[in-house]
């Protein structure tokens, strides 16, 4: 299935990448395609946890730090890390009828 997807380095997933439209995959292949994703979709909640974890990390270190430089890095890195966690929340939420469309992007 692995030539169905592709590594996201941003979101730490697979993300679906076909080559045909949705349409032109046999029955079996559309099957397979969506368990494969479902068990890559399984993954993020957890995915988001470990994020969650880093942000209240550099939120603790932002609280005590006192070099604005560092502030404002703390503060672009916990931007960054909120909306890799609201891009893995959309795909998370991508129902099956979408999740055809979404596929061919």
């Amino acid at each position: 299935m692995r030539e169905y997807f592709q590594e996201d380095s941003r979101l730490g997933i697979l993300l679906p990448r076909l080559q045909k439209e949705w349409h032109e995959h046999s029955l079996n292949e559309q099957q397979q395609i969506l368990a494969f994703w479902e068990t890559e979709r399984g993954k993020i909640p957890d995915r988001i946890k470990e994020l969650e974890t880093t942000i209240n990390s550099k939120q603790a270190e932002l609280d005590k730090e006192e070099d604005f430089r560092r502030s404002c890095q703390l503060n672009a890195e916990i931007s960054e890390l909120a909306s890799i966690i609201n891009d893995l929340w959309i795909w998370f939420r991508i129902d099956q009828n979408v999740i055809e469309e979404k596929i061919h992007g």
